[in-house]
C-alpha cells in the first residue's frame, strides 16, 4: 500500500473540515445519549467531562496540524478492512454507548450519590488516560483508528511500547472504563465491565494481522512480553 510522506494544503484544507464535523459529531452524540435519557440540562457532571475530554482534543489536533497532518489523516479513516474488527467494532458501540445513556437515567431517576469528590478525582484519571494517548500519538505516528499496515510502517519499541505492546488501548482504558462514574453513575459501571474484553479480543486479532504483515512485529512481541498493561497480560 503506498503511503504519502506529506499533505498537500488542500488536503490539510479538507482534514481541517473533517475534524470539526467530528467534534460536533462527538458534542452531539454525548447530548443525545446523555442529556436526552437524564431529560435535563442541569447535570453539571457532563460538562466537566466535556470541559476534561473535549478541550485537550483540540490541542491535540492542532498540534498534529503542524507537526504530522498526515498522522491525523489516518487517524480520520476509520471504516475497518479486517472482517473480525468489524464484528468487534459491533462489540464496542453497546458499550460504549451504555457510558453515556445508563448514566443519563441514572440522574433522571436517582439511582446513585456520587461524591463530587470523586467524580472530580475521576476526571483527572481520564485526563490522565488521554495524556497517555497523546504520548502513543507522538512516539507512533502509524496508530490509527484502524486495523492496517501502510507501506511505510516501522515496528516502535521505545518509549512506551518498550514496556507494553500497545499503550494505547491501556490509555483507552484508562480514559472510558471510569467514564459512567465521572457522569456521576455506579450503574454504569455495569456494562463497561466489557471494555476490557472488547480490548483483548481486539488485540488478540491486530497481533495476528501484524505479526503476518509488518515485518519485525513477531521478534518485537518476543522482546516485549506484555501486550497492554505490565506484569499482568
Amino acid at each position: 500500500m503506498e503511503t504519502k510522506s506529506e499533505i498537500t494544503p488542500k488536503e490539510k484544507h479538507e482534514l481541517i473540515k473533517k475534524m470539526i464535523i467530528r467534534f460536533l459529531f462527538v458534542q452531539l452524540f454525548i447530548g443525545v445519549c446523555c442529556l436526552i435519557p437524564a431529560g435535563t440540562f442541569d447535570y453539571w457532571q457532563v460538562y466537566l467531562y466535556f470541559a476534561v475530554v473535549i478541550i485537550p482534543m483540540i490541542f491535540v489536533l492542532i498540534y498534529f496540524l503542524r507537526k504530522d497532518p498526515m498522522f491525523l489523516d489516518r487517524r480520520a479513516r476509520t471504516t475497518e478492512k479486517v472482517k473480525e474488527q468489524k464484528l468487534i467494532q459491533l462489540i464496542n458501540l453497546p458499550i460504549f454507548m451504555s457510558a453515556f445513556i445508563i448514566p443519563g437515567l441514572d440522574r433522571r431517576f436517582g439511582w446513585s450519590d456520587v461524591s463530587p469528590l470523586i467524580i472530580i478525582a475521576t476526571n483527572i484519571v481520564i485526563l490522565g488516560g488521554y495524556m497517555l494517548i497523546f504520548k502513543v500519538f507522538r512516539q507512533n505516528s502509524y496508530a490509527s483508528r484502524i486495523i492496517e499496515i501502510d507501506r511505510n510502517q516501522k515496528v516502535i519499541s521505545t518509549g512506551l511500547y518498550s514496556i507494553v505492546r500497545h499503550p494505547m488501548y491501556l490509555g483507552v482504558l484508562i480514559m472510558y472504563l471510569p467514564t459512567p462514574l465521572a457522569l456521576g453513575s455506579y450503574r454504569g459501571l455495569i456494562p463497561m465491565a466489557l471494555l476490557p474484553v472488547a480490548l483483548i479480543l481486539r488485540i488478540l486479532n491486530e497481533e495476528k494481522v501484524l505479526k503476518e504483515n509488518l515485518e519485525g512485529y513477531k521478534e518485537y512481541c518476543q522482546k516485549t512480553r506484555y501486550r497492554m498493561i505490565p506484569y499482568i497480560w
